[in-house]
């Protein structure tokens, strides 16, 4: 599904600069280079503030404790269609996740849903930036201050995303974003960051990452040991440098996937917005488990973002929500299928991929006359 190869060549004489500093400076937690990538990342994102944490979990997880979301009779809306590390992350900061329902043509969480699953005990609303795209955030943004809840932004997978022409920080005062290997800016194992216009909430988010500490060895607040690795700084300071390319690379392939497949009416490209960053490139179709298996009998790797949708998952079966319940995550859970899509992935390779797909729901219509 991705080649780091040639992601971590491109950025080779920067990552050597970057680690010889760290070795110079001996100082491989809270050091210089987390902070310089800190800085960097917040401009990059349009904010004025960076912490970096050790995942996207963490970093969901420590924006829900800086607003105080920490109390299981607190409910914090987020959608069905996502990665179960977001309601873990609901449930690690102490409060207990509810389930929307998604619009079927983006595959984000509805706003509607949202007013529809909004009780007395809602605190908090997250909504998830799935496969790069932004969701509804000045429609959330209205529900939210209406009912007196919190936006904490998932960006997990949209690195470098806007909406509406505006960076994401506009929206909310606090985003989570992870590092994880695959995503649009991702380290060489696991980081994430929380981004705010706050600086009051930066430096709340700063002591709860090092166990409630400001200074010192006294631990002032509550606090989880979530810390950004100084290593890991290095690699996401080279990478930073590439990212706006590395998008308009993913747009420039997404864009091509579309006009390859475009007539072929097995299957339907999820709708991404002109602000996308392209995270992941998504196709719908009711024959996914068959075309999954021609194309890897064709050395081509595909994957499911995401298989199951929250309510289902056992571990959030006390949601209460039962099957059928959220009928557009569960139909999109039976149909999506994301193909191969990384910055340096060939032109060529991205049309040979569409053209196995066509081919497999040509022979199958023919098949289908002869029978």
């Amino acid at each position: 599904m991705v080649d780091l190869g040639a992601a971590i060549r491109a950025s080779r004489l920067y990552l050597e600069n970057h680690l010889e500093e760290l070795f110079a400076s001996e100082q491989f937690i809270l050091g210089e280079q987390c902070a310089v990538f800190e800085r960097d990342f917040a401009k990059r994102m349009g904010a004025p503030h960076a912490v970096g944490v050790g995942s996207g979990t963490a970093a969901l997880e420590l924006c829900l404790r800086a607003a105080d979301i920490i109390r299981p009779d607190q409910q914090v809306i987020t959608s069905a269609l996502t990665s179960p590390f977001t309601a873990q992350a609901i449930r690690n900061a102490g409060a207990k996740p509810v389930f929307a329902d998604i619009d079927p043509d983006r595959l984000l969480i509805d706003p509607q849903d949202v007013t529809n699953r909004m009780t007395s005990s809602a605190a908090a609303i997250v909504p998830v930036h799935l496969y790069g795209q932004a969701c509804d955030l000045v429609q959330l943004r209205r529900i939210a201050r209406n009912a007196g809840l919190v936006i904490v932004q998932d960006a997990c997978q949209a690195h470098g995303a806007t909406f509406r022409g505006q960076p994401l920080a506009h929206f909310s005062p606090l985003i989570a974003y992870s590092f994880y290997p695959t995503k649009n800016l991702g380290c060489l194992g696991d980081g994430g960051a929380v981004v705010t216009r706050s600086v009051r909430l930066a430096a709340k988010v700063r002591m709860l990452r090092d166990g409630g500490r400001s200074s010192g060895q006294v631990s002032r607040m509550a606090g989880i040991n979530s810390r950004l690795d100084e290593i890991q700084a290095c690699f996401l300071r080279a990478f930073l440098r590439k990212l706006t390319q590395w998008n308009s690379s993913r747009a420039r392939l997404a864009a091509l996937y579309d006009e390859a497949l475009a007539g072929c009416d097995a299957v339907q490209p999820v709708r991404r917005s002109p602000e996308s960053a392209n995270h992941l490139y998504v196709i719908r179709t009711s024959r996914r488990e068959s075309l999954r298996a021609h194309l890897a009998e064709h050395r081509i790797a595909s994957a499911v973002h995401y298989p199951v949708p929250l309510h289902l998952h056992p571990a959030f079966s006390d949601c209460g929500l039962k099957p059928g319940a959220l009928p557009n995550a569960e139909r999109a859970c039976r149909e999506v299928l994301s193909l191969p899509l990384w910055p340096y992935l060939s032109e060529s390779s991205v049309l040979r991929v569409a053209e196995c797909i066509r081919r497999f729901f040509t022979f199958r219509f023919h098949s289908n006359l002869r029978k």
